[in-house]
């Protein structure tokens, strides 16, 4: 019996549900790719279930108006009233044509023309056709935009509108899902060919496809609206203003130790003393371990499958929050930690709190902490390759098409050998990209998940004093959401997950607040002195650290504008920000490069520009986050499946050693630029007035702490005077915040004789210059710069007057 005779009534159309959608779909493209049934094979569920309502809508469009006669095709229909009584419920040819009308030039129309069955337009009474001629053709190419309007224009076709609307908005989230799907499967997320991710992160998030951008965007924080949240930032402990991060992949550091060493060192309490006492000298206060976490065994055989015997398994691909084995354990990690903070060096972790690894101890002992379904979410998907579990009672399989990387599905299957019961968890995703196949999404929407995830979290905090929390972003609200709760009418976000829209009370009550604020109480009330590192895009960086109250939030801005000399941009960023509320500027983690990123040697070179922007890195308000290799110029970057380094990179000692004289100098003075509260930012103005937005210039700190930072971003000369700040925000006592302007003769506490010089010294280069303080106060410090050059001026003296 072929797939179209399921469709042949209208109790057939009207029965038809997300999952009969999709099986029918799948069976009516098998029959005509094989040529059993005309048309192309392209027809999704999501169209067939639109096609419901408009059949849906047009039957009540008939009605609606009444007939023109009784016709011999509706007296013969199978729902006409009793015997012998005049019918007046519209024919299935004649609700088809309609549908047909309605569908206008779709290109829905021909995956789903062939299955109508048109009669002439003739039946239909003169107040209809009327009305059918006011649907304008403004979506002819979008079969969303047509749901859409009739539900906007014609909204006495839905009624009952609780049956009808909910079934449009679904069908309409459908076809969005479909249609985003069908892009990352072919175009994939940056525009180019789709291959599915191999593993949780690894397989790169370049993608904006969902219109959020990928994990490196280069836009900046996004203050509107913030006002209206409540402020309630952290108060950092005393060492917090401080922290110099100092980011390793713990595997290729300790391989790289073992070969600098000329001995084994492959746990953690084997990393020698001198490497502390290195990172110590350098400035460095925090020290990243980056996947210290025992991991998922599944992930590491699906990279080995997929041709990479020499992979472990993803970091964030995790087995449990325990030290990895062979890291040596627990045991290992505090003999670490005691000989770090010996050295003022205070350890940190990731924490990945959306999802695990699809073979981890949750989901074999606690499958109902995650998403899932009890039949594949799509009917084309199938379970036949191996079985990655190694538990004897339960059976892990990944979808048949990632072995071949022909397409990525949402799920995998979980079977209890025991009982025989197949779950479909969902793999973690965050809408961008493909999902990470080696993951099992966590339901937020369950407060036992929440409460688990918290207890963790605070097991990670008794052994980490900073914990950096991988994608915060995904896990706020607004977002989980968006992904995989969403409300009637704004699915798409992840497939298959639109069918599984609630309406905003029961969201509301599911989950009341936010996660992230749940969070950031409890770890200061059970664990206090936690520095909380958020890893958030999305133009969330604000929420955050002001509303969310994490201690510091990531600052992609900051690498993305001045690698790519985008002083205008930037400096806007800078601008906005403490024009809203300068406490933000200090809580940003500023970077060059970080594991998902190409390194800093590779985006800024190794010559003036990288020092300049090395200069400002560790110069702003924040705090400044050095990539793994970045001060010894290794430029590979690390996978977080590697275990050891691909290429036998040596450490670039002219470069070290550059380092060493013009960085390492500032990252020491931290306490010089950590705060924002007397940070202020100038344009330098030429003579023809004009403001050159490709220079930074900043000061910050009082008395014998002040300082001033220049920094020309381009390759060019340029020349003007600094002397009025930007606008900041001051706050008063009732809350209430005003923007304020200064000079950089009262930034500096310059306000002595006139004739009085000031002498502005870079101790790192012995650069320097000067002016008097009549000069500075009236027309301001007149500088000049060439390509790149930058300078620190923290030796400020004023003499005679």
């Amino acid at each position: 019996m072929r797939a179209t005779t399921r469709l042949r009534t209208d109790r057939d159309w009207r029965t038809l549900d997300p999952a009969t959608a999709r099986r029918t779909a799948a069976d009516i493209n098998a029959e005509r790719s094989r040529g059993e049934l005309p048309g192309p094979p392209t027809l999704t569920g999501g169209q067939l279930l639109a096609t419901r309502v408009l059949r849906s809508v047009a039957r009540r469009l008939v009605e609606s108006a009444g007939p023109a006669e009784p016709t011999a095709a509706a007296a013969a229909h199978e729902d006409a009233g009793r015997p012998g009584s005049p019918v007046r419920r519209p024919s299935k040819p004649l609700v088809d044509r309609l549908v047909l009308e309605l569908l206008g030039d779709d290109p829905a129309a021909p995956g789903v023309r062939d299955l109508l069955e048109p009669a002439a337009v003739a039946d239909l009474a003169p107040a209809a056709r009327a009305l059918l001629r006011s649907l304008p053709r403004t979506s002819p190419e979008s079969l969303v935009g047509r749901l859409l309007w009739i539900r906007e224009h014609w909204p006495h076709l839905l009624e009952p509108r609780n049956e009808i609307e909910p079934l449009l908005l679904l069908a309409a989230d459908l076809v969005a899902e479909e249609a985003r799907a069908l892009a990352l499967q072919f175009r994939g997320p940056d525009g180019g060919p789709g291959t599915p991710a191999d593993g949780a992160r690894d397989g790169g998030d370049a993608g904006a496809a969902a219109g959020f951008g990928g994990h490196g965007e280069a836009a900046g924080p996004d203050y509107a609206g913030l006002d209206a949240e409540p402020e309630r930032f952290s108060a950092d402990t005393a060492w917090m203003p401080e922290v110099v991060l100092q980011a390793k992949s713990t595997y290729v550091w300790l391989d790289q130790l073992s070969r600098r060493y000329q001995r084994d060192i492959r746990t953690l309490d084997a990393i020698p003393d001198e490497e502390l006492d290195r990172l110590a000298a350098w400035g460095v206060t925090g020290l990243w371990l980056i996947g210290v976490w025992q991991r998922s065994s599944a992930s590491a055989e699906i990279k080995h499958r997929r041709g990479n015997p020499d992979a472990v398994a993803s970091a964030y691909a995790l087995d449990d929050y325990r030290i990895a084995d062979d890291l040596g354990g627990e045991d290992a990690l505090g003999r670490l930690r005691d000989r770090a903070a010996g050295r003022g060096i205070r350890l940190a972790s990731d924490m990945v709190p959306n999802h695990m690894g699809i073979d981890s101890r949750w989901v074999i002992d606690h499958p109902e902490r995650f998403l899932a379904v009890e039949e594949p979410p799509f009917p084309g998907y199938r379970f036949g390759g191996p079985d990655l579990s190694q538990d004897p009672d339960v059976e892990i399989r990944l979808e048949d098409h990632y072995w071949d990387a022909t397409d990525a599905a949402v799920v995998f299957e979980r079977r209890d050998s025991r009982t025989g019961q197949r779950r479909y968890l969902y793999h973690g995703n965050d809408g961008t990209s493909f999902p990470w196949n080696d993951t099992a999404q966590l339901d937020y929407l369950r407060a036992d998940v929440r409460e688990v995830v918290i207890r963790t979290i605070l097991d990670v905090a008794r052994r980490f004093p900073i914990i950096r929390f991988d994608a915060a972003m995904v896990l706020a609200r607004r977002h989980i959401r968006r992904l995989w709760w969403p409300e009637p009418g704004g699915g798409g976000g992840i497939p298959s997950r639109a069918e599984h829209a609630i309406a905003s009370r029961a969201f509301a009550a599911a989950m009341p607040r936010e996660f992230w604020r749940e969070v950031v109480d409890r770890v200061a009330a059970e664990v206090p002195g936690t520095l909380l590192l958020a890893e958030a895009f999305w133009l969330m960086e604000g929420f955050f650290v002001r509303t969310l109250g994490m201690h510091r939030v990531y600052n992609s801005a900051f690498m993305h504008m001045l690698r790519d000399e985008n002083g205008e941009g930037y400096r806007r960023v800078i601008k906005e920000t403490i024009a809203f509320d300068p406490q933000v500027l200090g809580r940003f983690v500023n970077f060059m490069t970080n594991p998902d990123e190409a390194t800093a040697l590779d985006q800024f070179g190794s010559d003036d520009k990288y020092f300049g922007v090395a200069t400002v890195l560790a110069t702003l308000p924040g705090l400044p986050m050095l990539g793994h290799g970045q001060l010894e110029g290794l430029g590979e970057r690390y996978g977080m499946e590697f275990r050891r380094a691909m290429r036998d990179e040596r450490p670039n000692e002219g470069l070290l050693a550059r380092h060493e004289r013009e960085l390492v100098p500032l990252l020491r003075e931290r306490h010089r630029f950590a705060g924002s509260a007397d940070f202020r930012l100038y344009d330098l103005v030429a003579e023809s007035g004009d403001v050159d937005e490709h220079v930074y210039a900043y000061t910050n700190g009082r008395g014998s702490l002040r300082s001033l930072v220049v920094y020309h971003d381009r390759f060019a000369s340029t020349a003007g005077r600094i002397r009025a700040s930007a606008p900041f925000a001051i706050a008063a006592g009732d809350g209430s915040r005003s923007p304020v302007e200064s000079t950089l003769a009262e930034a500096l506490g310059l306000d002595g004789d006139a004739a009085a010089m000031v002498h502005f010294r870079d101790p790192r280069t012995g650069a320097a210059t000067s002016a008097t303080i009549g000069e500075i106060r009236d027309r301001g410090l007149s500088l000049r710069l060439e390509a790149y050059e930058h300078h620190a001026y923290t030796e400020i003296e004023v003499r005679g007057g």
